[in-house]
């Protein structure tokens, strides 16, 4: 995928003296190191203590500012950032691998050269279960991560909405000829919607008008995943403290209300789950979780909604493409979290050492896929501060996440990995800059946002009224924005 790669091992350390700007805990200032690309921990450079405290301070500030010129420039050559743009970039860098090696229960990360690579490493002792059933070969124990790519594109995600609706598909270039039958079950068939009646017919009812959630709707939100582990710690008063609750699949809450709560607002289904809808909707008794599908509508989802009849809303999710390592359902709830919530917090994953096999808290075992990298992802994106694992080995409510870098750091991170990633209005202060396709909405069509908490508000307000929606089929991070018709 675009973020990571798996590699079958790590390298000898390579000694190099560069530099390798990292924060503190206590002071986000960033201080030079050097030492080792990999394998090794960084050490500080001696201090000069010969010389005169404001003389040092201001050689050592030269020497920096030298050194991220001179690194930056042999990375990035024509990429047009500033000292300070690669200064965030190696400060992001620095920070997240500390975060990692103090939260990731014997992962560490090594930083290199090139500020956006990461590789996140395993200890040696791992043992690695899971095959690869194409090639034969074992899982490997260190993934290379983009931290560019991953900050610029989830920063998007937390901007954008993630359910397909009709405006999104009118307002396309031949939305209707090269998209919407992809979104329908053996929709090749349909000869590309040429007989838009059909097409509309078969998505009517998980097609709504306009979006029905915009970024953050929500305060606190914990999307719970189905692993075993769930069993080994009472979390469910804890799960059901949260604003919304975000399940998957099948995983009913019967039963088992004190290992995962009885809170379920949104529940994300993959394909076969999807199929199951009338099995799906019993799991919540109080009828009213919507249902969001990941995959297409299917004929038998449309006939179960209108003969049971099923109340629940149902929607198509739309979303990023964080290429083929990262399209669990797992990622995809932690998305759509991601695009409606301020905090996301995340329960169930197989996120700790010991790893095993693939397991569900309410029936046997079944294979899984890429675990040890799944973990590693994880861990990057709490230390990118985009959500907060809780697990048996991490059962404390109160658990700080340490070395996480700061808010402004990873702000100006992001907008550095835009310009280095020639993302549309990188570096822009108007959100709208940043739309590949501007369209209005038409006379009427605007859709109602009253009610809303402060922050959605403040958050349309920002976004000048406007609705973005990732384009799918565009590679880079291309954006639709529907604006109001004023």
């Amino acid at each position: 995928g675009p973020f990571s790669s798996s590699l079958k091992q790590a390298g000898p350390p390579v000694h190099r003296c560069a530099a390798a700007i990292s924060c503190s805990a206590q002071s986000p200032t960033p201080t030079l190191h050097c030492g080792h690309s990999s394998g090794e921990r960084e050490s500080p450079v001696p201090a000069m203590r010969v010389l005169p405290l404001a003389l040092a301070a201001a050689i050592f500030s030269g020497v920096t500012a030298i050194l991220i010129y001179l690194t930056g420039l042999s990375s990035y050559g024509g990429a047009g950032l500033s000292e300070a743009d690669l200064a965030a970039l190696a400060a992001l860098q620095g920070g997240f691998s500390k975060c990692v090696d103090a939260n990731g229960l014997g992962l560490q990360a090594f930083g290199g050269e090139d500020y956006c690579r990461v590789v996140i490493q395993y200890p040696s002792d791992t043992v690695s279960k899971w095959t690869d059933p194409k090639t034969g070969e074992s899982e490997g124990l260190a993934f290379e991560f983009n931290l560019c790519e991953a900050v610029a594109s989830w920063e998007q995600v937390r901007n954008s909405t993630t359910i397909l609706t009709k405006e999104y598909i009118d307002a396309l270039p031949n939305g209707w000829e090269e998209y919407a039958w992809r979104r329908i079950n053996k929709g090749i068939l349909l000869n590309k919607c040429k007989n838009r009646t059909l097409c509309m017919e078969k998505l009517s009812l998980v097609l709504p008008d306009t979006s029905p959630y915009v970024p953050q709707q929500f305060g606190s939100c914990a999307v719970v995943g189905n692993s075993g582990d769930l069993l080994k710690t009472k979390f469910g008063d804890e799960i059901d403290s949260y604003d919304v609750v975000i399940r998957e699949n099948g995983a009913p809450v019967q039963n088992y209300t004190e290992y995962v709560g009885e809170k379920s607002t949104f529940r994300l289904l993959n394909r076969g789950s999807a199929k199951a809808l009338d099995k799906v909707v019993e799991l919540d008794e109080t009828k009213k979780e919507a249902l969001i599908v990941k995959t297409t509508i299917h004929d038998v989802m449309n006939k179960m909604i209108r003969e049971l009849p099923i109340t629940n809303p149902v929607y198509l999710m739309l979303g990023t493409s964080f290429g083929s390592s990262a399209k669990g359902t797992g990622l995809k709830a932690l998305e759509f979290a991601l695009s409606i919530c301020d905090s996301v917090d995340m329960y169930g994953f197989t996120v700790d050492p010991g790893y095993k096999e693939w397991t569900r808290y309410f029936s046997e075992s079944r294979k899984g896929h890429t675990p040890l990298h799944g973990r590693a992802y994880y861990q990057m994106m709490e230390c990118l501060g985009l959500v907060k694992i809780h697990s048996p080995m991490r059962g404390d409510p109160g658990r700080v996440v340490k070395w996480l870098p700061t808010k402004d750091i990873i702000e100006a991170a992001r907008v550095a990995s835009e310009k280095l990633l020639k993302r549309p209005g990188a570096g822009s202060v108007d959100p709208l800059r940043t739309c590949t396709m501007i369209k209005k909405r038409k006379n009427g069509k605007a859709p109602n946002r009253s009610g809303l908490r402060d922050a959605a508000t403040n958050h349309l307000r920002y976004m000048k009224g406007a609705t973005r929606y990732p384009l799918e089929r565009s590679a880079g991070g291309g954006y639709l924005c529907m604006i109001n018709d004023r």
